[in-house]
């Protein structure tokens, strides 16, 4: 079944099997690999993705739910947002085995296109659905904290 999609700013049209899950056709499909298989359940947050602005979980969402909107994967080049969370988590060293890390930005961003200027209350909030193994929960809130400030000017 020929699927539309807006992905990244790209109009393509796939055929793929409507039930499949959107994370599969992205890193499959679409060689997008960037958003990560971990839990497929929708519990860890390594496969978050924008869909029309808002967080989602891509192992849980049919493709088909996904039709004629805007999915936004980390890939994705001139977003404010994920590029100042990108420059922060380098500048901060967020990064320990990385396997979360896209899941966290893409998340981080929409808090942050919501936010102009979250609290800690906030963060945890937004974020307490993206496991880190690592546990590098504490550099991930300053790296939000300064994109956050690098967003309004301030670095």
């Amino acid at each position: 079944m020929a699927i539309e999609l807006n992905v990244n700013g790209e109009k393509r049209t796939l055929d793929v099997d409507p039930s499949t899950p959107l994370l599969w056709v992205l890193r499959e499909t679409l060689e997008l690999t960037g958003t990560k298989f971990g839990c497929g359940a929708a519990q860890c947050g390594a496969c978050t993705v924008h869909l029309d602005g808002h967080a989602v979980r891509s192992c849980v969402v049919p493709v088909s739910a996904v039709a004629g909107k805007k999915v936004t994967t980390i890939e994705v080049s001139g977003n404010r947002e994920v590029s100042a969370l990108q420059k922060a988590w380098t500048a901060i060293d967020v990064p320990q085995c990385g396997y979360c890390q896209p899941g966290q930005i893409m998340s981080a961003a929409v808090l942050l296109a919501e936010t102009t200027t979250p609290s800690d209350s906030d963060i945890d909030a937004c974020m307490s659905g993206n496991v880190c193994r690592c546990a590098t929960y504490v550099r991930i809130r300053s790296a939000i904290h300064d994109a956050a400030a690098s967003l309004k000017g301030g670095k």
